[in-house]
C-alpha cells in the first residue's frame, strides 16, 4: 500500500517516463503493486492461486462447454439469480476477512501496543469493507433473491429483458473484480465507504483508490440500474393471468417497491461520482474547499442516494420473512394490505430521512427537527410489519425449521437495532453519539440483523426449489447460533465503547480501559467467522449428499405462494400452462381445491429466448474499461468502450433471439415431474 509520500514520488517517477512508456502503461509501473507488504503479497497470492485452482479444476474435469452453454452466457432469470448468490458469499469472505482485520488491529492496539497493521493499510481495509459488504455482497445477494423467485411467484416464464438480465449482472462482477485486482494493483480508497471530500480530493487522495472506488462502483451501478428497470418491467407486463397488484405475494410487493428505489436513486450515485470523477480528472471544483466548491453538496448527494440504499436492501428481506412467518406457522398472513402498505410507505418515507446523517454538520436546529421526526415516522410503518408477524405467528403451528430461526433472530436482533436507531433520530443525542462506534454497532444491528439474516434465510427457504435439494440442518442450526450469538458478543461492546467516546475508524486506541470491550468484540467476530465457515460447510456437504436431501415434490415446506407450484428445481420455461390466479396464496387455495397436481391433457409450444454471449463479454470488456480509466491508460479506456458499444450495436442485428419448445418436449418434461410426485406419495 502506497502511503502519501509514496504516491507522491510514483506521480514523479511517472512524470519523468518517456511519452511512450506513458501512452502504454499510464501511471501503472512495477512499483505499483506492494511487493514491499508481505500480508497484501499473501492476500493476493491466495486470492490468485484459488482462481487458478478453479480454472485448472474446470479443465480437469472438461466442463468448460457446460459452463459457457448452461452458465456464461444463460439468460435463464433463475441461473443469473444463483450467480448473483455465489458472488455475494464470495465477496462475504473477502468482506469479512477485512473485518477481522480491523477488530485483530484494535485488540492488539489497545493496550499499549501498536498491533500489526500500518495507519495507511487500515484506512484501507474500514474502506473495502463498507464498499465490498454493501455493494458486492448484500446487494447481490438481494438482487440474486429477487430474480430467482419474484419471476415464479408472479407465473412469469422470465424476465421482461432477459439480455439485460445477463448484462446486468456480467457488469456487477466486472466491478467486483475491479475491486479485487486493487488489493493487489495499486491500492483502494483511505476515504472511507462513501469518499467524503475533500479526502477524496486529488489534493489529499493522489493515487488511484479514490479512482478504483469511482469506477467500481460505475460500472456495477450501471448494473444495478437495468437491474431495476428489468425486474419493475416483469412485475407490471407478465404476471399470471388474474394475478392483480393487490394479489401479489409480499416478496413480490418489496421486490417493486425496492427496485422503483434503485431506479430513483440509483442515477443520484452516477452523477455524484461522475462529478468527483471530474474535480479528479478535469481539474473541476464541484467538492473542493475552494474555488466555489462545495463538500457538503457531496454529503447531500451520497446520502440522498445512501439512506433509500438502506431500505432497497432492508425491504426485499422483509418480504422473505413475510413468507418464511406465512409458511411455517401454517396461516396466511395477518394483516396482507397492511403489509403492502406499510412497504409502499417506507420506501416514500425512505427518501426524506437523509439528512440524519449528518446531524452534526451545521444545518440548523429547524431542518435538525424536521429530520429528526421523520427518522421517527419511519418507523411506524416498519412496526407494522413487525406486529403482522407476530401476529401470524400467534396461534399457529409453527415449525422450527431453519429459516424460521433466521427470522426469529431477526425480529429480536432488529428490534433493538431500530431502537438505538430511533435514539439517534434525536438530533440532540446524535450530536453526542455521532461518529462513535455506537453509530457502527446500530448500522450494523439492522444490516446484519435484517439484510444478512434476511438472505440467509431466504437461501435455506428458497434453495431446494433452485436446487432441487435441501440444506443440511444441522450444520445450518451450527451456523445459525454462531452469527447469533457471535453478533451480540462482537457488537454489543461497541454500543457501551460509544457511549464511553469511543470514536470509529480508530487502528489505535490509548485507553486501556477499553481494551477488554475489544477483546471482547474481537472474540464475537470470531464466532460470526466460524458461523460463515459452517455455511460454507452446510453448501458444500448438501451438494455431496444431495441425494439423500433431494426434494421431489417441488414443495417441501407446504408453501403458500406460485414458485412451489413447479418441479425442483424448475424447467427453463417455469410452467408448462400460465396459472390462473384468484389469490395471493394461489398454490395453497389450489392445494386445498385439489387443482394443485392436475396434469393438463395437453400442451403448447413454449415461446423462450435464446442464451447469448453479448452480455458476459460486455462485462469482461469493462474491466478493461474500469482498469484504464483507474490508471490514465486512454488507449485501454477508449478501446474497451468502442468494443462494449460495438458489442451491443452487434448484438441489435441478432435475429436468432428466441425460439419455441416443443410440445412434445414440454409434455416430457412435466411427465417426469409427475411422476416423481407419485414416488414422493410412496
Amino acid at each position: 500500500m502506497l502511503t502519501y509520500a509514496e504516491s507522491a514520488a510514483h506521480a514523479a517517477s511517472t512524470a519523468d517516463a518517456s511519452p511512450l512508456v506513458n501512452f502504454l502503461f499510464g501511471k501503472l509501473r512495477l512499483d505499483s503493486v506492494p511487493w514491499h507488504e508481505p500480508i497484501i503479497m499473501v492476500a493476493g497470492a491466495g486470492m490468485v492461486g484459488g482462481a487458478i485452482l478453479v480454472l485448472g479444476l474446470i479443465t480437469y474435469f472438461k466442463q468448460w462447454k457446460y459452463l459457457w452453454t448452461e452458465w456464461l452466457t444463460s439468460v435463464d432469470h433463475k441461473k443469473i439469480g444463483a450467480m448473483y448468490i455465489i458472488l455475494a458469499l464470495i465477496m462475504l469472505l473477502r468482506g469479512f476477512a477485512d473485518a477481522l482485520m480491523m477488530r485483530t488491529q484494535q485488540a492488539l492496539a489497545s493496550n499499549g501496543g501498536a498491533g500489526y497493521l500500518p495507519p495507511d493499510h487500515f484506512d484501507q481495509i474500514f474502506s473495502a469493507h463498507g464498499v465490498i459488504m454493501i455493494f458486492f455482497m448484500a446487494m447481490p445477494f438481494v438482487i440474486g433473491l429477487m430474480n430467482v423467485i419474484m419471476p415464479l411467484q408472479i407465473g412469469a416464464r422470465d424476465v421482461a429483458f432477459p439480455y439485460l438480465n445477463s448484462m446486468s449482472f456480467w457488469l456487477t462482477a466486472a466491478g467486483a473484480i475491479l475491486m479485487n485486482v486493487s488489493l493487489v494493483v495499486g491500492e483502494f480508497s483511505h476515504a472511507g465507504w462513501l469518499a467524503y471530500p475533500p479526502l477524496s480530493e486529488l489534493e489529499f487522495s493522489p493515487g488511484v483508490g479514490v479512482d478504483y472506488y469511482i469506477w467500481a462502483l460505475q460500472i456495477s451501478g450501471l448494473g444495478t440500474l437495468l437491474s431495476g428497470v428489468n425486474l419493475i418491467t416483469t412485475i407490471f407486463k407478465m404476471r399470471a393471468p388474474g394475478m392483480t397488484l393487490m394479489r401479489m405475494p409480499v416478496f413480490t410487493w418489496t421486490t417493486l417497491v425496492a427496485n422503483v428505489l434503485i431506479v430513483a436513486v440509483f442515477p443520484i450515485l452516477t452523477v455524484t461520482l461522475a462529478l468527483l470523477g471530474a474535480d479528479r480528472y478535469l481539474g473541476m471544483h464541484f467538492f473542493t474547499n475552494d474555488a466555489g466548491g462545495n463538500p457538503m453538496m457531496y454529503v447531500n448527494l451520497i446520502w440522498a442516494w445512501g439512506h433509500p440504499e438502506v431500505y432497497i436492501l432492508i425491504l426485499p428481506a422483509f418480504g422473505i420473512f413475510s413468507e418464511v412467518v406465512a409458511t411455517f406457522s401454517r396461516k396466511r398472513l395477518f394483516g396482507y394490505d397492511g403489509m403492502v402498505y406499510a412497504t409502499a410507505a417506507i420506501g416514500v418515507a425512505s427518501s426524506l430521512v437523509w439528512l440524519h446523517h449528518f446531524f452534526t454538520m451545521g444545518a440548523g436546529a429547524n431542518v435538525n427537527a424536521f429530520f429528526g421526526i421523520t427518522t421517527m415516522i419511519i418507523s411506524i410503518p416498519t412496526g407494522v410489519k413487525i406486529f403482522n408477524w407476530l401476529f401470524t405467528m400467534y396461534r399457529g403451528r409453527i415449525r422450527m425449521e431453519l429459516p424460521m430461526l433466521w427470522t426469529l433472530g431477526f425480529i429480536i436482533t432488529f428490534v433493538i437495532g431500530g431502537m438505538t436507531g430511533v435514539l439517534l433520530a434525536v438530533p440532540g443525542a446524535d450530536f453526542v453519539l455521532h461518529n462513535s462506534v455506537f453509530l457502527i454497532a446500530h448500522f450494523h444491528n439492522v444490516i446484519i440483523g435484517g439484510v444478512v439474516f434476511g438472505c440467509i434465510a431466504g437461501l435455506n427457504y428458497w434453495f431446494p426449489k433452485a436446487f432441487g435439494f435441501r440444506l443440511h440442518v444441522g450444520i445450518g442450526k451450527f451456523s445459525f447460533w454462531c452469527w447469533l450469538v457471535g453478533f451480540w458478543v462482537a457488537f454489543l461492546p461497541l454500543y457501551g465503547l460509544g457511549l464511553m467516546g469511543m470514536t470509529r475508524r480508530l487502528d489505535f486506541v490509548n485507553n486501556p480501559l477499553w481494551h477488554t470491550y475489544l477483546i471482547v468484540a474481537l472474540c464475537g467476530a470470531l464466532l460470526i467467522f466460524v458461523g460463515i465457515i459452517a455455511q460454507v460447510v452446510q453448501i458444500v456437504y448438501s451438494i455431496w449428499k444431495r441425494d439423500e436431501l433431494r426434494d421431489l415434490t417441488g414443495d417441501p415446506w407446504d408453501g403458500r405462494t406460485l414458485e412451489w407450484a413447479t418441479s425442483s428445481p424448475p424447467p427453463f420455461y417455469n410452467f408448462a400452462v400460465l396459472p390462473k390466479i384468484g389469490n395471493h396464496d394461489a398454490f395453497w387455495d389450489a392445494k386445498q381445491t385439489g387443482t394443485a397436481y392436475v396434469q393438463p391433457k395437453s400442451y403448447e409450444p413454449i415461446h423462450m429466448p435464446h442464451n447469448t454471449y453479448t452480455g458476459f463479454l460486455i462485462g469482461i470488456v469493462s474491466v478493461g474499461l474500469g482498469f484504464g480509466l483507474v490508471w490514465h491508460i486512454w488507449w485501454m479506456a477508449g478501446g474497451a468502450l468502442l468494443v462494449m458499444i460495438g458489442l451491443g450495436i452487434a448484438h441489435t442485428f441478432n435475429e436468432n433471439r428466441d425460439y419455441y419448445v416443443p410440445a412434445d418436449e414440454v409434455k416430457a418434461i412435466e411427465d417426469a415431474h409427475f411422476a416423481n410426485l407419485k414416488k414422493a406419495e410412496q
